[in-house]
């Protein structure tokens, strides 16, 4: 498969990596040298320097032939015009980066879509629907549901009341009488773990289930914890994620954002229906004190600045906000979330690299989720008649041991196989795979 990248930025690396181990074919474009020798010294990828909205450039790097163009520099305005050129070039498909969100309706979408942009990214609208699902659920550190939630995979921490605490799977099963959920991975500081028979949970892994809807609240009290109802959530940043995030949340919950900017706090006032927006130096602790965040059930820190982010949501854990989450510029802080008493870290560049990195996969691909600072991807498969997955019980397929067919969805309803389940065509297959094992689980999906 042969993938041009317009932009070597967070965004454009973190492509480039994931998609490296895909031997791909892959030339990555950027005007700024040092940025094309970073990603050049760390990953075996063409690097090209030039502007991509450059038709010479498009030209230099035979886009006539590409498969995927993506255009994921810090400009939206580029990215667009790179997409548009490169269709009219000859590219197969496209894709646009774009952070204003209040520009991709469904009406701009397919204006886009008659230029030549075939889909379109948007990080701050893929970062704000994130925060509303961990809202949601307030237990969980992250979770991502597969055909309206038929089935469900998240991640909750084993509290010390955990009835799972220092057990084996092997020794659990009584507990999960139905089969309606199983453990597929877990988070030990920084170190993914696939799950096995063998495996024991100590307290503060972060285990990762997949579930029916029915078994989502035992899975929650067998690892010691609760979902608590949030009412009050605060907002710290009138960033574009910030604003669209309070537009979501003031439909349910009653919503507070700060901005220690006063224009800006006015702009926004006027914008949104019913949240309170205050116009305060949120690094102030005796600001946020005076705001009341002592009563607040969830904190979201989503200032241009990581370190803020932060440093204000372990403010707000200190003063017993039970639900934090803070946005982070920098991908390499992801893992850092729960060793600092942060319940969840977002990145938007990594969110939207990783549903950009949909279009690469092999096999019926219906969709595709990263899980935070997991090694490994839950993949979507649509199972067709005559692949390798439906010819005999999952147990003889010698599935390798860094895979797992975690959930099924047939007829419209969410199962958890076994070893001894046989797929079928039609069916929707949701698989846990770590990095090494993706070639060869897609193997089994391709016909």
């Amino acid at each position: 498969m042969r993938i041009i990248i317009a932009g070597a930025g967070e965004v454009g690396f973190h492509l480039a990596k994931m998609m490296s181990h895909e031997a791909q074919n892959i030339y990555i474009i950027d005007d700024n040298e040092d940025r094309l020798d970073y990603v050049q010294s760390h990953i075996d990828v063409f690097g090209v320097k030039g502007n991509a909205k450059n038709i010479h450039v498009l030209k230099e790097v035979k886009v006539d032939s590409c498969d995927l163009l993506i255009a994921a520099t810090s400009s939206e305005e580029t990215n667009l015009l790179v997409c548009i050129n490169g269709k009219k070039l000859g590219a197969k498909r496209t894709i646009a980066r774009i952070s204003n969100y209040e520009g991709i309706g469904s009406e701009m979408r397919q204006l886009y879509s008659d230029l030549g942009v075939d889909s379109i990214v948007s990080p701050v609208e893929l970062a704000s629907q994130e925060i509303k699902r961990l809202i949601g659920q307030s237990a969980f550190t992250s979770d991502y549901e597969f055909e309206d939630g038929k089935l469900t995979v998240f991640g909750i921490a084993i509290s010390s009341q955990s009835l799972l605490k220092d057990k084996c799977v092997v020794d659990t099963t009584h507990l999960n009488p139905n089969r309606s959920f199983k453990p597929i991975a877990l988070l030990r500081s920084d170190k993914t773990i696939m799950v096995q028979s063998d495996t024991t949970f100590l307290e503060n892994d972060i285990v990762y289930f997949i579930s029916t809807p029915e078994s989502i609240d035992q899975i929650t009290a067998l690892c010691g914890q609760e979902c608590f109802e949030i009412k009050n959530i605060m907002i710290l940043g009138a960033s574009r994620i910030g604003v669209l995030t309070a537009e979501i949340l003031e439909k349910n919950y009653n919503v507070i954002l700060i901005e220690k900017d006063k224009k800006k706090a006015e702009e926004i006032a006027e914008h949104l229906k019913k949240t309170l927006v205050i116009n305060t130096d949120g690094t102030d602790v005796n600001a946020l004190e005076d705001e009341n965040i002592e009563d607040m059930d969830a904190f979201i820190s989503v200032t241009g600045n990581s370190e803020t982010n932060i440093i204000t949501s372990l403010v707000a854990k200190s003063h017993g906000v039970r639900k934090t989450i803070a946005g982070v510029e920098n991908i390499d802080y992801i893992n850092l979330s729960h060793n600092i008493g942060i319940d969840t870290l977002i990145n938007k560049k990594l969110i939207a690299a990783d549903n950009i990195f949909k279009f690469i996969r092999k096999g019926e691909v219906a969709a595709i989720a990263n899980l935070h600072g997991v090694d490994g991807e839950i993949i979507e498969f649509n199972v067709k008649a005559g692949t390798k997955i439906t010819t005999k019980p999952l147990r003889e397929l010698k599935i390798p041991s860094t895979a797992n067919i975690a959930g099924i969805i047939r007829d419209n309803k969410g199962f958890v196989p076994f070893g001894g389940f046989q797929l079928e065509a039609g069916d929707k297959a949701v698989v846990f795979t770590k990095t090494d094992a993706i070639h060869h689980i897609e193997k089994f999906f391709n016909a």
